[in-house]
């Protein structure tokens, strides 16, 4: 009979992925390795660095820098720098295609009595194809949300149920608090920041980078018409305007002017006070165009206590369909979605007391994962 886990055993877990600049697939890494430090387990990111190592390093994780994402031919000749930093680790965890490449070549020069177990996260939806289906080699997939299981599924039907976890991505309630709807303070704050943001009509927030698949146009398109009935709302876009995406921002001032809305859209930068942002709005948008496979901001929105507006599908619907389902629109209805926002806006919903998705509650689950496969 094989014996059970030992939860209390230290373990030294490596992670993999392309650098460590900014997004959820990082955030998460850093999440687990601080997740790690805390129960006394090695933890061990190898990436080709950024701005996030040194808040890795304050975790009290290790760092190796090793470029496993450029694609190239010339990548391969890392994979003997990889494979001297993963001998004696008990897990390696690839959270990308390159890199988990990288480690199933790498993996294969240690002899199977000292080879650690690989696990994979499939972090987003990309297209089938062979490279992809790489993130399902792992001896354990953990998946992001159902979305994403059902898509693995779906799309490499090869992987065996018995070896796929779901264990959603959770927030860390603490950090978005509830605050009480129509936060005057909140309100001002925001106003302080772009004239566009004042008045006492309701505020819209969709964050999100500066592309066509956050959706940006049809936040622009639901406010003409919410402002066409005669509703004072304004929308504020923070994350829209960055560096690199200056013909984008000029896209969008145009189709504001065409739309008569330029005076009441605000698009910013993004914020480092998001929290704040919440509260400062009225609802909340999750307009992205591309299915997403999980939808933190429906997540981090609802904690405030806002309520949120989107399109049904990929881990957004699921979400909304969980907690929220009055702010579920499919996809690409602009009638349906004017409707929805109408209704929201004079009769919030009643929203859940707590979130379940927690950073704590997605934390355990992997570590678990961890100790099951280690065990």
């Amino acid at each position: 009979m094989a014996s059970s886990p030992d939860p209390s055993r230290p373990l030294t877990v490596v992670q993999l992925l392309p650098a460590l600049e900014s997004g959820g697939v990082e955030r998460s890494t850093l999440e687990i390795a601080q997740a790690l430090v805390t129960a006394g387990h090695r933890a061990v990111v190898v990436s080709r660095g950024g701005r996030l190592v040194p808040r890795l390093l304050s975790l009290g994780a290790e760092h190796v820098t090793l470029d496993i994402g450029r694609k190239s031919l010339a990548v391969l000749r890392n994979v003997y720098a990889l494979r001297r930093a993963i001998e004696g680790a008990d897990i390696v965890h690839a959270r990308s295609r390159l890199p988990a490449w990288l480690a199933l070549f790498a993996l294969r020069g240690l002899d199977a009595s000292r080879r650690p177990h690989f696990v994979t996260t499939v972090h987003g939806l990309n297209s089938p194809s062979r490279y992809s289906a790489v993130m399902t080699r792992g001896e354990r997939v953990i998946c992001v949300s159902r979305t994403v299981r059902d898509y693995v599924r779906e799309h490499y039907p090869r992987t065996h149920a018995a070896e796929l976890r779901v264990i959603p991505r959770g927030i860390d309630a603490s950090m978005f608090p509830p605050a009480p709807m129509h936060d005057a303070d909140a309100r001002t704050w925001a106003a302080s920041l772009h004239p566009a943001l004042g008045g006492e009509g309701p505020l819209l927030l969709l964050p999100g980078r500066g592309t066509r698949l956050k959706g940006h146009a049809d936040g622009l398109a639901l406010l003409a018409r919410l402002r066409a009935d005669g509703v004072d709302a304004r929308l504020w876009l923070p994350g829209a305007r960055e560096a690199g995406r200056e013909a984008y921002i000029v896209e969008l001032e145009r189709d504001a002017a065409r739309l008569g809305i330029a005076g009441a859209v605000a698009l910013t930068p993004p914020t480092d006070a998001i929290a704040r942002a919440y509260a400062a709005s009225d609802l909340v948008l999750q307009l992205s165009r591309k299915p997403e496979s999980f939808g933190r901001t429906v997540l981090e929105a609802l904690s405030v206590g806002r309520p949120v507006l989107g399109w049904a599908h990929g881990g957004v619907g699921e979400l909304l369909a969980d907690f929220q389902p009055e702010g579920a629109v499919p996809p690409f209805d602009p009638d349906r979605l004017h409707a929805a926002a109408t209704v929201l806006l004079a009769r919030p919903p009643r929203l859940p007391a707590s979130i379940p998705l927690t950073l704590q509650a997605m934390q355990e689950a992997t570590l678990g994962v961890y100790h099951e496969l280690a065990g």
